[in-house]
């Protein structure tokens, strides 16, 4: 026996309805380059998005096209967030962060018919213009025509138009399609640090599931009193559900635009009253050392911070909290997970932990939302016991989980039986809470056991004259591999290895402690502010530790 409730499909277009609908009091706050404030509502954001739907169909876009974007946050790449999904086309976003052949590899295998590129970004788009994918017949400059470049480059090989031209005397509604839920509603590409980046496509029921989830008050915690910045980009993970999750909950959104410094985002904080907002270690990181440089700064409402993508040292959560007030949820994800699969919010079982133990705990990536399924096995396959101890493999599945990648059938992240292979080397607690101890390719196999690259790499930056650090295996002809530390020290200091060494002990057992340290100017970094592991790797592949 079926169940007798109506059943509508769930669409993109049904999001951008709802807040235009019911949430026409809040507001859409988007930074120009020039440190000036554009202002809209979500009726606008609506309006402007059906604009855009009917300037694509008239150039005769078709459902399933890609339409991409290379943009950063701001009011205009919500408009084509909205505007290409709802009509049944493909959002793909672009990280113009990076490197040239690997946009290009991106664009061609999405077969990209428009590219809509931020004006601050046409630079790079035309060094790619020998390399843009036969497919692509049109680049929108996101504005007006006076921020088209003159010359164009691209003219005569593409069409250019300005997006205001482009939507100009269009009609401000649209009679969006009713979709089957399951239809392909974005492409994202993983950041290909081990090979070719490899294209995620999102549904429309996968979107919404996964905006819903996020609400929830362990998780972002967003409402319609809230004013939302996400300073993760757009082009990242369709920035991490925030565009979706916001509009959902009839909140005003803040999009800093392309000036992601301290003080632009403070500004942003303050002046607009900024509630809630999400970033990455570097920016958390970044911001607490410039409002440290002046006590006169300081903030009237500290606002709630997610962390995701690496994890967050404890000094610097520590620092946010007991020096402002603000506290920093961590939460994990991946792009083939939409990108949310776990937050660290508190349970009953340690309610009454005071702010010291709790920020110690803090640091562990947090645990399944409801949808995720997470399973942990060791090198036998073998599920590991939650004791925070043992370690293995993290594998999820669930309903805004990759079943496989686009145009990669057949790839061996996906098991036969259903789960998403993170490469992810977790242990996993009494409380069903996940910490990330290292990748499975990174971590560090020393005569026959597992030492965690990453718990050395954030031990380590707690020290007072270490800026970054990174921990790689390097050959040894007894143990078969052994850490290599490399240290980029902070201005002013000398650290010796010795003094760093020293730093490990009593913290880690003694076989974990590195054998060698070498003192960097900088560390390679891929093009979303991760360390490039790969990059080491070669660089000191022939590298002994004896």
């Amino acid at each position: 026996m079926l169940g007798l409730m109506q059943d509508r499909p769930l669409l993109i277009s049904s999001i951008l309805e709802h807040a235009a609908r019911n949430h026409g009091g809040a507001k859409i706050v988007s930074a120009r380059p020039n440190g000036s404030l554009v202002r809209h509502t979500w009726p606008q954001v609506a309006a402007r998005a059906a604009q855009l739907a009917h300037a694509l169909t008239a150039r005769g876009v078709k459902q399933g096209e890609r339409i991409a974007t290379l943009a950063w946050n701001e009011h205009r790449h919500l408009e084509v967030y909205y505007g290409v999904s709802s009509m049944g086309a493909v959002l793909h976003t672009v990280n113009p962060r990076l490197f040239p052949d690997q946009i290009a590899f991106i664009l061609k295998d999405a077969a990209d018919t428009h590219l809509f590129v931020d004006p601050t970004l046409m630079k790079g788009a035309e060094a790619l213009a020998d390399h843009l994918p036969g497919s692509l017949r049109t680049i929108v400059v996101m504005g007006t025509e006076a921020e088209i470049p003159d010359p164009c480059p691209l003219r005569g090989r593409f069409e250019v138009v300005a997006q205001e031209s482009l939507i100009a005397g269009q009609p401000g509604h649209f009679d969006w399609p009713e979709l089957d839920e399951r239809s392909a509603s974005s492409l994202c590409y993983t950041s290909g640090t081990t090979g070719d980046p490899k294209g995620v496509l999102y549904s429309h029921r996968s979107t919404v599931i996964h905006g819903i989830s996020v609400l929830q008050k362990d998780v972002f915690n967003i409402g319609a009193e809230d004013v939302v910045m996400p300073v993760v980009p757009m082009f990242h993970v369709n920035g991490w559900g925030i565009p979706y999750a916001a509009a959902m909950a009839g909140a005003s959104l803040v999009m800093p635009g392309p000036k992601l410094d301290p003080a632009s985002l403070h500004r942003l904080f303050e002046e607009e009253g900024v509630t809630f907002s999400a970033g990455v270690p570097t920016i958390w990181t970044a911001l607490l050392q410039w409002l440290r440089a002046d006590p006169s700064r300081r903030f009237r409402h500290p606002p709630r911070l997610v962390v995701g993508g690496t994890a967050l040292p404890t000094p610097i959560n520590a620092g946010f909290l007991k020096e402002y007030g603000i506290n920093i949820r961590h939460a994990w994800g991946m792009t083939e997970l939409s990108p949310l699969g776990t937050a660290n919010a508190r349970l009953p079982q340690n309610a009454d932990w005071d702010a010291d133990r709790f920020l110690d705990y803090a640091r562990k990536q947090g645990r399944a939302l409801f949808g995720i399924e997470l399973r942990v096995r060791d090198g036998e396959g073998k599920e590991i016991p939650h004791d925070g101890v043992a370690f293995g493999e993290l594998e999820v599945r669930g309903p805004w989980v990759a079943k496989q990648y686009f145009n990669r059938p057949g790839d061996p992240a996906f098991t036969g039986d259903g789960w998403f292979r993170t490469g992810d080397v977790v242990t996993v607690d009494e409380l069903g809470c996940i910490e990330i101890v290292d990748r499975a390719k990174d971590v560090i196999k020393s005569g026959g056991e597992w030492i965690s690259s990453i718990t050395l790499e954030n031990l380590i930056l707690g020290h007072p004259a270490v800026a970054q650090a990174a921990v790689i295996g390097i050959h040894h002809s007894k143990w078969d591999e052994r850490p290599l530390l490399l240290i980029v020290p902070k201005p002013g200091t000398s650290p010796t290895p010795q003094d760093i060494l020293g730093y490990y002990e009593g913290k880690v057992a003694k076989w974990w402690i590195p054998d060698q340290v070498e003192f960097v100017d900088s560390l390679p970094l891929t093009a979303t502010g991760k360390l490039w592991k790969a990059d080491l790797k070669r660089t000191y592949r022939d590298r002994s530790a004896g």
